[in-house]
């Protein structure tokens, strides 16, 4: 039966390019992604109708915006934006927000974003890859000194972290969630199984068991396309059930990525292929999986 029920999003993006510049969409030639081909998407803003516009059919209730990759000097802006949007418009529930943790003056920004009333976490993408196709950035910011007390900070203004990361990352990742329980993490995307290879795919199962052991952890079954870009129900099925075997229904939340998930389906599709995958699951799950999770883990109101 299909689901009906409640939709919290846990993962999307808005941009005005007359705002703030974002290098990934408007630079000429655009970098190289490694979540794909842009050119769709990029050069034109993205609003809140037009995200609604995306998901109409399906009952969203509300949402988490997740940063989008602003310089430091935009971040606090970007910030204040989505949060007017939120005072006037609801739907914005959560604001997960930009922030530079190995930047050693970072703590005032940390402490401008906690004071606006729906920020609950930060994000920096850390994915690091030896494939320079695949990585985000030149260097593993969990093995830097300066970001891990960054990280710690967090603690401090009661912000949860967005962890975008690799396999090969998780480990690390699991120690650095034992050193700060009190810090919530939140897997991004499935944790990014980029490496197709029987290896990999190894690496990617034991890693995410990993993660999955620190209860302070919790996993958005989402952008999976981006490493599966020929992606069916069939092929997101088994990634989607070992995600939510190994971290328990309670811990996993379903999201879009929109719109950057655009380039590779429509909202509609990736909801349909997350309910027919569901479709044995109990309405009380499902409920948990589509907002339920979404709204507790967030701290939603």
């Amino acid at each position: 039966m299909a689901y009906i029920g409640p939709i919290v999003d846990p993962h999307m993006h808005l941009w005005d390019l007359d705002r703030h510049y974002y290098a990934w969409l408007q630079d000429r030639p655009l970098p190289n992604n490694p979540a794909g081909d842009m050119s769709p998407i990029a050069y034109r803003s993205f609003g809140l109708d037009d995200y609604l516009a995306d998901a109409k059919g399906w009952n969203v209730v509300q949402v988490v915006h997740i940063e989008c990759g602003l310089p430091p000097k935009d971040q606090l802006s970007e910030t204040d934006w989505l949060q007017s949007i939120a005072d006037q418009r609801g739907v914005i529930g959560g604001i997960v927000a930009g922030a530079n943790l190995d930047d050693p003056d970072v703590e005032p920004l940390l402490a401008a974003h906690a004071a606006r009333e729906n920020v609950r976490g930060v994000r920096q993408i850390i994915n690091w890859h030896k494939d320079p196709a695949k990585t985000y950035g030149p260097t593993d910011k969990l093995l830097d000194a300066q970001w891990r007390k960054g990280f710690a900070l967090l603690a401090k203004y009661g912000l949860s972290f967005d962890l975008q990361l690799y396999a090969s990352q998780m480990a690390m990742a699991a120690e650095l969630a034992d050193a700060h329980p009190d810090i919530p993490l939140i897997v991004n995307h499935a944790g990014m199984p980029t490496d197709r290879d029987e290896a990999g795919l190894a690496a990617w199962r034991e890693g995410m068991a990993a993660l999955a052991k620190r209860p302070n952890v919790s996993c958005k079954i989402s952008g999976l396309a981006m490493v599966d870009r020929a992606w069916t129900t069939a092929t997101l099925k088994p990634f989607v059930l070992r995600v939510i075997e190994t971290f328990g229904i309670e811990r996993c939340l379903f999201a879009s990525n929109f719109p950057v998930e655009k380039v590779h389906g429509t909202f509609g599709a990736f909801y349909a292929a997350y309910d027919a995958i569901t479709a044995g699951f109990s309405d009380e799950e499902r409920e948990a999986l589509f907002a339920g999770n979404a709204r507790r883990i967030y701290r939603l109101a």
